[in-house]
């Protein structure tokens, strides 16, 4: 058991605990309590910055009441969604179990009777929900905020924050029917003796607008060397880089006017998950421009058509494979389990759905945030993302005057960036350890199988500590060694240099372009299902997820080497 007392002593200050009220489905928001010792908390991988005031509204509007009524409604057999707790700025997560065995089996028989309905029309649900987020996003992208009043800009506010809700809906109630249908799969081929590490082998080598994304930035690094722009984003850091080029003129000129059409296809997409404290890329490119920066020391980039097109064979290759070895009731059985996950492919869909949702579904609300802030002429940019909800509301409505909360805004940027710098020291999990876990979030999104429990044990983690070698899920196959690069966010990304192996906690959409320099990844959260093992196989980069603690084991610059096939991660020391 980790201990919370730490984390119970109150929140933001000036946090009242009427602001977390927004409506919930089976378990509300809430600050930790001693009684909640006796759960399992994770830390999100989603949030390594943490989360500000304004963040809130995602956790109560998506998070918890997204995953929650997303069980219900399916429902889960053994799970109620997803329950949520601060420990400064981080978030830990737990699952809502359900425990009475009668009615375990009675959501069971709801839930079969409703998955292969849902399986079977999976197509044309995504289709519709893509296209209603479509409109909404269409609706505040052609608004003009500068040319609204105050009053309006609330009235667009709320409205975003509806949209968040939404999506939030949409993500939870398709991503758990789409997990179950792959864990009925996975446990159907354990139960034929299949090797559990070739089934990610099976739905790999399909398109994603994520993939498209990485193509479009090592293609603009190719257009950067043929113009001879090298030397110019040699010479800068990334966040002079525009101005740099835009000085430059000539072929300059004309690759900026590309990348600018490129991020007006690409560029709604922020640097983490539902964070309205980030930026987008048409709102500061910085982050692009540095991945492009990065590609061009590495010299030539990845042949990403080939490489899907090899994830496309080694796919077929490995279904070849499986067949041949069983019964001809047994590939039956496989090839029907295997028609469900192609029709709703889940690790397709995972990317697909970060960029349609995931990236960009906050962004309304930081825009109508950042403009209400220059109107009311607060200190910083961004001021308003460190009021709560109902304070904001104060102000606009008139109850309150936006000069009393100055001096609580900045007390509250301090707090953040207190938490903030201490990310590497954060329990991974919070309460008491279980023995098990039922949720298919947990399981597949965030790795916590076995191997994870039994690495969050302290006598195990000393072990792990003294014989400098880590059992993880082999999320994508092969063997590399090299020079670890150790990460908490993806603000750190241009640190790493062709040829190392990426350590981090997890990732999200926005570092995947990293894993055409990289020789491995390890990861600490993760499982099959997770972007980083989707990714690592679809680059072919050996990967090991579910780690547990190898953000704590492994130091910058040690030489480790990764084994994508068997999970296992070995630590040499100092290259």
């Amino acid at each position: 058991m980790v201990l919370i007392d730490d984390f119970t002593d109150g929140w933001y200050p000036g946090f009242q605990a009427e602001f977390g009220q927004a409506a919930w489905v089976v378990e509300p928001f809430r600050l930790f309590h001693r009684r909640d010792e006796q759960r399992f908390w994770f830390l999100d991988f989603h949030w390594s910055r943490g989360l500000t005031p304004m963040g809130l509204v995602w956790i109560e509007d998506g998070y918890a009441w997204g995953s929650q009524l997303a069980a219900e409604r399916l429902p889960l057999p053994e799970g109620r969604g997803l329950a949520q707790r601060f420990a400064g700025t981080h978030v830990y997560a737990a699952a809502i179990e359900v425990t009475d065995e009668s009615e375990i089996a009675e959501r069971t028989r709801r839930v079969q009777a409703r998955l292969p309905r849902f399986i079977d029309d999976f197509d044309n649900i995504w289709t519709t929900r893509r296209s209603e987020i479509e409109r909404w996003w269409k609706y505040f992208s052609r608004i003009d905020l500068s040319a609204l009043s105050l009053s309006e800009l609330r009235t667009y506010l709320v409205r975003a924050r509806r949209f968040l809700k939404r999506t939030g809906e949409i993500h939870f109630q398709l991503m758990y029917p789409l997990l179950l249908n792959y864990l009925n799969f996975y446990h159907s081929c354990i139960d034929m003796g299949i090797d559990p590490s070739r089934i990610g082998k099976y739905l790999q080598g399909y398109d994603t607008k994520i993939m498209e994304t990485d193509r479009a930035l090592w293609h603009l690094a190719e257009q950067a060397r043929q113009a001879g722009l090298a030397h110019v984003f040699a010479a800068h850091d990334a966040d002079n880089l525009r101005n740099a080029l835009s000085k430059h003129g000539g072929r300059a000129s004309a690759w900026c006017t590309e990348f600018d059409d490129v991020m007006q296809l690409y560029g709604h997409r922020a640097e983490g998950a539902f964070d309205i404290a980030l930026a987008s890329w048409l709102e500061d490119p910085t982050p692009a421009l540095a991945m492009i920066k990065s590609f061009l020391k590495k010299g030539s980039g990845p042949d990403l058509v080939a490489a899907r097109r090899q994830a496309e064979t080694e796919r077929e290759a490995a279904l070849d494979a499986t067949r041949s070895a069983l019964t001809l009731q047994e590939q039956r059985v496989f090839d029907t389990g295997l028609a469900s996950c192609q029709a709703a492919n889940f690790p397709w869909w995972q990317d697909e759905h970060n960029y349609y949702i995931d990236l960009r579904a906050v962004l309304p609300m930081r825009w109508a945030c950042l403009q209400i802030a220059d109107r009311l002429s607060a200190d910083l940019f961004d001021d308003t993302l460190f009021l709560f909800w109902p304070e904001l509301m104060a102000v606009l409505d008139g109850v309150k005057q936006y000069d009393s909360f100055r001096g609580l805004v900045q007390l509250r940027r301090q707090y953040y960036e207190y938490w903030s710098g201490r990310r590497g020291e954060m329990p991974k999990f919070l309460g008491k350890l279980p023995q098990a876990i039922a949720d298919p979030i947990l399981l597949e999104v965030f790795g916590i199988n076995e191997d994870f429990l039994h690495a969050m044990c302290a006598s195990q983690t000393d072990i792990i500590k003294a014989t400098k070698t880590m059992q993880g899920i082999p999320a994508s196959q092969g063997v590399a060694r090299g020079t670890a690069r150790v990460l908490f966010t993806a603000d750190e990304l241009d640190r790493v240099r062709p040829g190392e192996v990426l350590v981090c906690e997890s990732i999200s959409p926005n570092w995947t372009p990293v894993f055409g320099k990289i020789a491995a990844c390890v990861c600490d959260s993760g499982g099959m299902l997770s972007h980083a093992a989707i990714v690592g196989r679809e680059y072919r980069i050996p990967t090991v997820t579910a780690a547990g603690v190898a953000t704590v084991v492994v130091r910058d610059g040690d030489e480790i080497e990764v084994d994508g096939t068997t999970g296992v991660v070995r630590v040499y020391g100092c290259s």
